[in-house]
């Protein structure tokens, strides 16, 4: 299908793998087990679900031609996704160069290869040019990955120069496209291997299922990624498949509110005397502001404050009545989070400090509410 990727997510059962007999708007979920290898003719035979499944192949070859990927695999979580990176690219021993401003659940899982498999992690901060080329010229480095933006700092990452650079030393790229997402920002486009997200949050938008997917650049990587998803059973379920597609059409519609109520709700935030920093890359303030209008069509509506201190921020945590206390970003609904005692609390005070989380700071996930109810009730929260 080509055109506009807009006009493809409100078209998923083109991306079928074979024509619904009965023409049905929405591809059917194929919610079984296993399949009749007698009742099968063609080049494609389904026999086992993990292997592989019709719906959920909807889904891949969906996100397969929006990323310009050569394969995806859609996996049960998006932590899954992380894990099935890892698994198919590293081995025991090798070394992989990370942002040091990383997701929580990425951080854990590198400490477990770190002590399972002797893994050599490289943490870094990828605005620094020079120091990346010197950790990859010095270090035999497998794998460089990096969100963009980050979680929770929010930086913004040179996508293009850190894929030119990786691939100057012959390691492989991949970015965590979970907080931008494909609408946004196509990490291929800018020379990634592998673009990976979680369609928990704004890609399904509606908080009721976890889930991700993994994109590969080229089929050789395809062909492994699948394997390895296979071998080690990442693989999504078909009904999971199914409320992930339900979201998927008003992606665009939903991800223009997030960034523009963001955007008024963290303008009043910087005029309040008990807010010490705002962090939104939408706003002029942020020190990658031009880099994040080049690289993405559309701002995600998350963005940081730091309180002036950490009881204030549990206090306005405590008496907010509309935003809830949840991790995760992407839902109808706002949600707030220290990120010191919640998605980052693996996190010792240093490496907190190094990605530039207080513990004052509070994180925001701004829903499709009124804008309006949202500043009151900020407002009421903080008296």
């Amino acid at each position: 299908m080509t055109g506009q990727i807009e006009t493809s997510l409100c078209h998923i059962a083109k991306f079928a793998p074979f024509e619904d007999i009965s023409g049905a708007s929405h591809f059917p979920i194929y919610n079984t087990g296993t399949f009749n290898l007698k009742k099968q003719t063609g080049d494609k035979i389904y026999d086992y679900t993990r292997s592989d499944n019709p719906t959920r192949e909807v889904l891949e070859n969906l996100f397969t031609h929006v990323e310009g990927g050569a394969g995806c695999v859609c996996t049960h979580t998006g932590i899954a996704c992380v894990s099935l990176l890892f698994e198919t690219v590293l081995k025991a021993n090798s070394h992989i160069l990370v942002e040091a401003d990383c997701y929580g659940g990425t951080f854990r899982l590198l400490k477990i290869f770190k002590e399972k498999y002797n893994i050599t992690v490289h943490f870094a901060n990828f605005l620094e040019f020079d120091n990346l080329e010197k950790i990859l010229s010095s270090n035999p480095i497998d794998l460089v990955l990096c969100e963009s933006p980050t979680n929770p700092g929010l930086k913004i990452i040179d996508l293009e120069k850190v894929a030119n650079l990786s691939h100057k030393y012959n390691a492989l790229f991949a970015v965590d496209n979970s907080l931008a997402t494909f609408i946004s920002q196509r990490p291929l486009e800018l020379g990634a291997d592998f673009s990976l997200f979680s369609t928990t949050k704004y890609i399904s938008g509606h908080g009721s299922v976890v889930a991700g997917a993994i994109v590969a650049k080229t089929k050789e990587l395809s062909d492994q990624v699948h394997y390895y998803a296979n071998a080690h059973g990442r693989s999504q379920n078909p009904m999971d498949v199914f409320l992930i597609s339900l979201g998927i059409p008003t992606l665009k519609i939903r991800m223009k509110e997030h960034e523009k109520n963001s955007i008024l709700i963290a303008k009043f935030l910087e005029e309040q005397d008990y807010i010490v920093k705002v962090t939104h890359p939408a706003l002029p303030t942020h020190p990658q502001y031009e880099l994040a209008k080049k690289q993405m069509e559309f701002i995600p509506g998350v963005f940081c404050a730091d309180f002036k201190t950490l009881e204030l921020a549990e206090k306005f945590i405590e008496n907010t009545k509309i935003f809830g206390e949840k991790c995760s970003f992407g839902s109808p609904d706002s949600r707030v989070e220290i990120p010191a005692k919640i998605s980052h609390a693996s996190f010792s005070k240093e490496e907190l400090a190094a990605i530039g989380i207080a513990e004052g700071t509070v994180r925001f996930s701004i829903g499709l509410e009124s804008v309006e109810d949202l500043i009151e009730d900020i407002k009421q929260a903080v008296k």
